[in-house]
């Protein structure tokens, strides 16, 4: 009968920690958004570098001040990502003492909210500083004639 009551509090402790795991899963979408558009942002920033050496002073000028406003999306996009990576790690170490909760004898209530509370506020800090960094793109855009 013990054996049962192992097997049972073991599949109760995974389907505990299941509900989580989605959630990484969500965070690796947005981590892997973030981590392409900051390529993206280097790469533009390493061809407008590539240029400025054959630029006239006016064009340098401008491609300077391209280069600042990358340079602050970069900053801003890294700051998004590590708000949202240490939301992944949070999330982990959430499913990891939801897990160890059934094997060992204390109250992990306040433990799970306390972490989870604080991933929360980390996630959306994060996706708070990317949606600031997407304005600063849209008000830098220049569509047509320069």
């Amino acid at each position: 009968m013990r054996e049962l009551y192992d097997i049972s509090n073991i599949a109760h402790a995974i389907q505990l920690a299941v509900a989580p795991v989605f959630l990484l899963t969500a965070i690796a979408g947005i981590l892997g958004v973030m981590a392409n558009r900051l390529g993206r942002v280097i790469d533009r920033a390493r061809t407008l570098e590539g240029k400025l050496a054959a630029a006239s002073v006016a064009e340098g000028t401008a491609i300077k001040a391209h280069l600042r406003v990358l340079s602050r999306r970069a900053k801003m996009i890294n700051l998004a990502l590590t708000f949202c990576t240490m939301t992944a790690l949070l999330v982990c170490t959430v499913i990891a003492v939801l897990f160890s909760g059934s094997f060992v004898q204390f109250d992990i209530t306040l433990p799970v909210s306390l972490l989870f509370i604080l991933a929360m506020v980390l996630l959306v800090t994060g996706l708070l500083v990317f949606l600031r960094e997407i304005f600063l793109a849209t008000a830098s855009l220049r569509i047509g004639p320069h």
